[in-house]
């Protein structure tokens, strides 16, 4: 019994959306031993998830519930009923999410939409046939990679409110990858770059994540703007 109430309370972390470690006014006993400190940090994590869940979790009650399998005492509430409580609440939780993920998918649509409608109207901008924007920053008259060719390549990634979620300049090393490898946005505007040009990307979401996205920095269907600088065809 006392395995499968483990099991359980783990299982439904799964489900809870995350929550900030934000610090509360108290200040609890500090943990010395290693015993003490792996304690405290599963204990701390187990209320981390739960804290996720607002009014759905009581807290006493967590507790009790934990208290009484680490004891081994007799459970409150029946197994079958436990079970059946926990599953009924999982569903919730996944109907919840799914709310949630059309809403998100809704706003960064209609949101992404607006953004190259505006994009696509300014100076410079080209739009190819599949939907992809691009200016030509810094024009060169080098080769131009084909889909079976390597690349070297600088670039910044940011989403288009401005926030940056990749930035090769400041990792210090080029990004090297095959053109045939990479988001659809990505392999088609490689193609379009001479070596040692330099072009501003706008990528919509069906050409680069999707409705997928890429957790925790590119949620689904993301536009994405990319500064890119093609250093060089690589020779295998």
């Amino acid at each position: 019994m006392k395995k499968k109430i483990v099991s359980a309370i783990f299982a439904l972390c799964l489900v809870v959306p995350a929550v900030s470690f934000a610090a509360e006014d108290k200040k609890p006993a500090v943990p010395e031993s290693f015993k003490e400190k792996l304690s405290y940090s599963m204990g701390f994590e187990v209320g981390h998830y739960f804290k996720g869940a607002g009014e759905e979790i009581q807290k006493e009650l967590l507790l009790q519930g934990i208290t009484d399998a680490y004891d081994g005492v007799k459970p409150a509430i029946a197994p079958e009923e436990m079970a059946a409580v926990q599953k009924q609440y999982a569903v919730k939780m996944q109907e919840k999410q799914k709310v949630e993920m059309a809403a998100m998918l809704a706003k960064n649509k209609e949101t992404g939409d607006a953004y190259l409608e505006k994009n696509k109207k300014k100076d410079g901008v080209k739009v190819t046939e599949s939907g992809l924007q691009y200016e030509v920053i810094t024009p060169a008259e080098g080769a131009k990679p084909t889909s079976a060719d390597k690349v070297k390549v600088h670039y910044v990634g940011t989403l288009i409110d401005g926030t940056e979620f990749d930035n090769s300049i400041k990792r210090g090393e080029p990004a090297v990858f095959g053109v045939g490898q990479v988001i659809k946005g990505w392999s088609e505007a490689m193609q379009l770059m001479n070596v040692g040009s330099k072009v501003r990307l706008v990528i919509p979401s069906d050409l680069a994540y999707g409705e997928q996205g890429v957790a925790p920095s590119i949620q689904p269907n993301s536009v994405l703007i990319f500064e890119v600088e093609l250093i060089s065809i690589e020779k295998e």
